[in-house]
């Protein structure tokens, strides 16, 4: 590596701009962009939108860094239209009402259309998002939304009717490693008049903190360069990227979209019997922040829904696995709370106890004023006692292992069966016991019913 001419050389000094390198690095061309193959390969939707000069209304959906604005100005220049841009989080009706009368004035002067983006679009309510409403049906404004959470739950209905979702991916590894490499050669743009090189290591400690987000690795390369000139060095190694990163932040956004993707991949990954992956979930979850109890509450959950009667130790595991969690707090609650996930993940599984009480629900909205049997109601009274409350109940404990032949459905339910314990772990035992009992209580007993003297529970 060629030695520098000035030991004081530095990013600004080296001739770069004094803008971001991710914000210098950005596309200037549809063809220059990395990723989103599935949009812009020949025959997808924006590279037909694209070569036809035409826009329509978009929503971009996809996670930071993946080139929602990027696509959106290229999109628009090759269409020919006015780009305006704003973000929600710090504009409002204001800014819109502006945009709106330039656009008119646009329109009259030189005839060209207006796409307006609005980026983080999720961050504006209803009635500013209805604000625009107008003035895309009327084709004054074309809309580019942007946003990285759902919007089915965050953008008003009638803006999605009237435009197209497309969801952006997170860029691959192949893409952030070639976005590298474009960074450290460009000399007009990004680093190259730096003739700075990157180890393997540092490589791949780029890609993994940026976690499919271009502008998150730019950002970190570009530390990393000015790490690696003040030691004078001229390969960027594992520990400029370190220094640089000082913490990755996971993709987890505990009141957005992401919150419940990770908590439904830890669910699953439990109900799956794959302790490893459920090990990866939780972990995920901790490091991003999230509340211990709030994980040990899930885990509750899943020991009553989804092991059951399988294996009923799960349910007293998990309670306890709370309790510690609440005792100790963190770092060290993050034990108990990776013993329950592995005793969760690979204990039987049976979820008979939960489908049993959404059809016991289901019928008792159908029938919940069916009478109670006769010979199952309480006779704390003679005059009750007279009017049949309790007559001819059999009391189990009377008879051979404590079963008799009655009936305890109302009658419209008479023979229904909600509980099917699965043949997993301890309900292969609770299956026989039902089983002898079914048929006990369905015999025909000549035996005389023990009277109700007294009330039985």
């Amino acid at each position: 590596m060629a030695k520098r001419k000035s030991e004081n050389l530095t990013l600004f000094a080296a001739g770069a701009e004094h803008r971001p390198l991710a914000d210098r690095m950005r596309p200037q061309r549809l063809e220059e962009v990395l990723g989103q193959e599935h949009l812009l390969k020949p025959g997808r939707l924006l590279h037909e939108m694209a070569a036809a000069g035409v826009i329509h209304s978009l929503i971009l959906w996809g996670p930071p860094g993946s080139g929602k604005t990027t696509l959106a100005r290229l999109i628009a220049r090759q269409s020919g239209a006015v780009f305006r841009a704003f973000s929600a989080v710090n504009s409002g009706m204001a800014e819109l009402r502006e945009a709106v009368e330039a656009a008119r004035s646009e329109l009259a002067l030189t005839g060209r259309r207006t796409v307006l983006f609005i980026d983080e679009i999720h961050r504006w309510n209803r009635a500013q998002q209805d604000g625009v409403l107008p003035h895309v049906e009327s084709g004054l404004l074309t809309l580019i939304g942007a946003t990285t959470e759902n919007p089915s739950f965050e953008v008003a209905a009638p803006l999605l009717s009237r435009g197209q979702v497309l969801v952006l991916h997170p860029l691959g590894q192949s893409d952030l490693a070639e976005l590298v490499k474009r960074a450290l050669s460009d000399a007009e743009h990004g680093l190259g008049k730096l003739r700075l090189g990157v180890s393997p290591q540092a490589l791949d400690e780029l890609i993994d903190g940026a976690a499919g987000d271009a502008r998150k690795l730019l950002n970190a390369l570009e530390l990393a360069a000015e790490m690696a000139l003040r030691a004078k060095a001229g390969v960027i190694d594992a520990a400029h990227v370190r220094e640089a990163s000082q913490h990755k932040a996971l993709l987890y956004d505990r009141a957005g979209e992401e919150h419940y993707n990770v908590v439904s991949a830890f669910i699953k990954s439990m109900r799956g019997s794959d302790p490893d992956a459920a090990l990866f979930w939780l972990m995920r979850m901790l490091e991003a922040g999230e509340d211990p109890l709030f994980v040990a509450r899930r885990m509750v959950v899943f020991a009553a829904e989804d092991v059951g009667n399988a294996d009923p130790n799960a349910l007293n595991l998990a309670l306890a696995v709370k309790d510690a969690v609440d005792f100790l707090g963190l770092p060290e609650a993050e034990i108990p709370l990776a013993q329950g996930v592995t005793y969760l993940a690979t204990a039987p599984k049976s979820n008979a106890s939960y489908r049993a009480m959404g059809q016991a629900r289901e019928d008792v909205s159908r029938f919940r004023s069916a009478p109670v049997p006769m010979h199952l109601r309480n006779a704390p009274t003679q005059l009750m006692k007279a009017l049949g409350y309790g007559r001819d109940y059999r009391y189990p404990h009377d008879y051979p292992d404590a079963l008799a032949a009655q009936e305890f459905m109302p009658e419209p339910l008479k023979g229904r069966r909600y509980y099917l314990p699965s043949k997993r772990g301890y309900e292969r035992r609770i299956r026989l016991l039902m089983e002898r009992a079914r048929l006990v209580r369905a015999a025909q007993s000549t035996e005389t019913p023990r009277p109700p003297d007294k009330e039985t529970p």
